[in-house]
């Protein structure tokens, strides 16, 4: 029986992307364990969950600590593979592997760099040097990007670089909603019955760039309402701001919430202002209902956006510009409708049907390589 060891910051993130993959090793035979910081959750098909004290600053003593954990617990456990996940937990659980006489294969999914072509230079350097640091014991690197993908080939950040749709959007955790429902969550925020909707659901933090779809609103008619679930750091900014700015009456901050599907059914346009990204789920999400999309033009968003002009781009931080194309869909539904429809058909190859047997596919290349277990 071979055995896999899923690493990541949080127990939240395994959850909510790696179920599927879990259950795949699993029904295999696989022993699957879980390692990540925080509170464990209860995961199926697990087989153990370690918890490990990742703290989000890189230079944390704390990690190095982590990272000895996580040696000794490859070292005990003979793991056959690992599977890391996030760019904290990857660079550490590499960290970790580097040196073993005799070391798991490593499989790192990069979720997305947290730098670009525009990153200032010492944080790139920085950021990109913790790549090649662990680049000799990635044997398999995943990206979710073409900007990734490319960046990784040519600066061989891995043995291998494989492109992946992102881990499978999937329909079972999607259902369908009733407009009915649509109407009673407008209610319920008392949204006029007029208002034109824009949604953005995230992380309050300086990566999704929330001020910036602020400013875009204040420049928008009164009818314009803005929802933005979620929790984080600039959450309280983001508050103080809209007061300043004269929009608070027509913004909406409900925390964080779990029907996603009926906030995607109750808003008109669906609208981002990251500075960065890998593939993001809420814009394949917000493709999968048919809602239109405004988002800044960064990697990640262009690749789902771009090609089949499923949404519209504008330059990052160009509140103005993010403006216009809300504009434009108010003016023009029928072009709305349009890219709504554009943009459900574009998210068809993201779907985990078509998504779960492509990575499953690199697993068993690499399990090959070693001959010993097989998927």
């Amino acid at each position: 029986m071979g055995r896999i060891l899923f690493v990541a910051s949080t127990f939240s993130h395994i959850r909510n992307f790696h179920r599927p993959y879990l259950h795949a090793f699993s029904i295999r035979g696989w022993q699957v364990d879980v390692a990540c910081a925080g509170t464990p959750l209860e995961l199926d098909q697990v087989h153990q969950t370690y918890t490990i004290p990742l703290e989000k600053s890189m230079t944390s003593p704390r990690n190095l600590a982590a990272a000895r954990q996580l040696r000794a617990l490859i070292r005990e456990n003979r793991y056959n593979v690992i599977s890391c996940h996030t760019a904290l937990a990857s660079f550490f659980v590499r960290l970790a592997v580097i040196g073993l006489r005799h070391r798991p294969l490593v499989a790192c999914t990069c979720h997305g760099y947290l730098f670009d072509q525009d990153t200032p230079t010492l944080k790139r350097l920085v950021l990109s040097g913790a790549e090649r640091l662990t680049a000799p014991v990635t044997d398999l690197l995943m990206t979710m990007n073409q900007w990734d993908t490319q960046y990784a080939a040519a600066h061989k950040l891995g043995r291998r670089v494989a492109y992946i749709p992102g881990m499978g959007l999937d329909p079972r955790n999607l259902p369908p909603v009733t407009p009915q429902q649509a109407r009673e969550l407008r209610r319920q925020l008392q949204l006029p019955e007029n208002a034109f909707v824009l949604l953005f659901a995230g992380e309050f933090s300086h990566r999704k760039s929330q001020p910036v779809l602020l400013h875009a609103l204040s420049q928008l008619p009164e009818q314009v309402y803005l929802l933005l679930p979620g929790q984080g750091s600039e959450l309280e900014a983001c508050r103080q701001l809209s007061q300043t700015l004269g929009v608070s009456h027509r913004i909406r901050f409900p925390g964080q919430v779990s029907d996603m599907p009926v906030w995607y059914a109750a808003c008109d346009v669906v609208v981002s202002a990251s500075r960065i990204e890998g593939l993001p789920f809420n814009l394949m999400e917000a493709m999968y209902y048919a809602r239109p999309i405004v988002a800044s033009d960064v990697k990640g968003h262009h690749d789902l956006l771009a090609p089949g002009q499923a949404g519209l781009l504008y330059p990052y931080g160009d509140a103005a510009g993010c403006a216009r194309h809300i504009s434009h869909l108010m003016d023009k539904p029928d072009d709305a409708y349009a890219m709504a429809q554009r943009a459900r058909q574009t998210v068809a190859p993201y779907l985990l049907p078509q998504v779960e047997g492509q990575i499953m596919a690199l697993y068993r290349d690499l399990l090959s390589q070693k001959g010993t277990f097989t998927l």
